[in-house]
């Protein structure tokens, strides 16, 4: 049997990503917290309280647990951090990687962000956006980041299996910005994304 999460993602384990994307989130001072971030109005605190909900959207899904945290989008609201925003972004991002360590994760189908999927499409999705958006808030905060390369090759699966079924170059989060293809895996990756792998938060 295959052991390589781009072939077979059920074999990932998201604890590694969720692990430095919970040290990117350690680091944050909270005069960076108003900045900006490469996602279109969400400063960096709406980006860590959208990472806080989507690891408890996945957590749910993955346990097949559908209520109110699965059937919302994502883009209901604009999301943003409470008091406790660190303490309650760990636990989240250690119970997601835990709930999808078990193998009735993948199977059958699942809902996020009241889209209904199959569960391995479901697990290749968080492992997306865990590692771009640990991008995103290491750009936003200017923090060096080297993602989980098993995340990184599943998130890059994803993002180009996307790209190609689209007839309009769209990526999952906008049209997708241009890269050479000799460029680093993220930075393809983020490009599949709809983001300039070249933003700054000083441009």
């Amino acid at each position: 049997m295959s052991t390589d999460p781009a072939t077979d993602p059920a074999t990932l384990d998201l604890g590694p990503q969720a692990r430095i994307l919970a040290r990117l989130a350690d680091g944050v001072r909270d005069d960076r917290l108003g900045d900006p971030t490469p996602c279109p109005d969400l400063a960096v605190r709406n980006l860590l309280g959208h990472l806080t909900y989507l690891a408890v959207a996945f957590r749910d899904a993955a346990r097949k647990d559908l209520s109110a945290t699965t059937d919302t989008s994502p883009g209901a609201s604009v999301p943003d951090i409470g008091p406790g925003w660190r303490a309650d972004l760990a636990k989240a991002l250690g119970e997601v990687a835990d709930a999808w360590r078990e193998p009735d994760a993948w199977t059958g189908m699942t809902r996020a962000g009241g889209i209904d999927l199959p569960g391995a499409v479901a697990g290749a999705v968080v492992a997306d956006e865990l590692v771009i958006h640990g991008w995103d808030l290491a750009r936003a905060t200017g923090q060096e980041y080297a993602p989980d390369e098993a995340a990184l090759q599943a998130a890059y699966g994803l993002l180009a299996g996307a790209a190609e079924e689209s007839e309009r170059d769209e990526g999952m989060f906008g049209p997708v910005v241009a890269v050479p293809a000799d460029a680093p895996l993220l930075e393809r990756a983020v490009g599949l994304s709809g983001r300039d792998p070249g933003w700054s938060r000083t441009a």
